[in-house]
């Protein structure tokens, strides 16, 4: 006799194989993705790599668009992970040029996110075009702005320049330093962690408020730094859980 207990069991079970065979899909259009592109990549490429039916792979996206979008959303969520670990295990604490840094690292080791931040087309191609997360970008861009009012307010940034001013010299460097490298000379290029140390710089010089912080400031920014990570996880994982469910059976889409 089957009690809810095994049924509950067994529906446990059987959304941790889907969630298993889903990752593995998308690790496998991942790497499909970066070698051949999005619009030469197909449902059919996908499937024969992962050596699932292409069928299973419409359990669990309805198209080619929504398959790499979970994969995108996937990639931002393990960058914004990465970052937000990298900073907790920090023993001489957190700080907003850390802050940069680790974020430039991830950016260099996650090439998919990394395409998203540079319009990549060769990477993307038609995707950049497709039903843009309007809504995620929002909560991200509020999320950040919230942040740097938080340094503004505890003066740890400089206060001369706007809050846009501040906003684009952060895009304006990120998009520069990661653009950059691949237009100069061989002999000329640096390092990854290098250009992330060298861009984490440029940074702090700009923003910086041009005194000491105080113990207590440092404290207090180090936990706000965190908790604004936690809070861009938890935003990032939202819309992965979103991609990561399966169709529903009257065919809407999921947003």
């Amino acid at each position: 006799m089957t009690t809810p207990d095994m049924e509950a069991r067994v529906r446990r079970q059987d959304a941790h194989t889907r969630q298993e065979r889903a990752h593995r899909i998308l690790d496998t259009a991942g790497e499909l993705l970066l070698r051949w592109g999005y619009d030469k990549t197909t449902i059919d490429d996908v499937a024969r790599s992962a050596g699932v039916a292409k069928g299973t792979i419409y359990l669990h996206w309805k198209s080619r668009e929504e398959l790499f979008t979970a994969l995108l959303r996937r990639d931002r969520v393990r960058l914004l992970e990465q970052v937000r670990d990298g900073l907790a295990r920090r023993p001489g604490g957190v700080s907003v040029r850390e802050l940069f840094h680790h974020l430039a690292l991830g950016l260099t080791r996650r090439p998919l996110v990394k395409a998203v931040l540079l319009g990549d087309v060769t990477v993307l191609g038609k995707l950049i075009h497709q039903r843009p997360e309007t809504r995620v970008a929002e909560g991200m861009r509020s999320l950040a702005e919230a942040y740097l009012r938080m340094l503004r307010g505890q003066q740890a940034v400089r206060t001369d320049l706007s809050l846009l001013d501040q906003a684009n010299v952060i895009g304006a460097t990120l998009y520069g330093f990661f653009l950059a490298p691949p237009h100069m000379p061989v002999d000329h290029r640096l390092p990854e962690e290098r250009m992330a140390q060298l861009l984490a710089d440029t940074l702090h010089r700009a923003l910086a408020p041009g005194r000491a912080l105080s113990p207590h400031e440092k404290a207090t920014i180090a936990q706000a730094t965190l908790s604004y990570l936690d809070a861009a996880v938890s935003v990032a994982k939202e819309q992965l859980d979103l991609s990561l469910t399966p169709p529903s059976s009257d065919g809407r889409a999921r947003t």
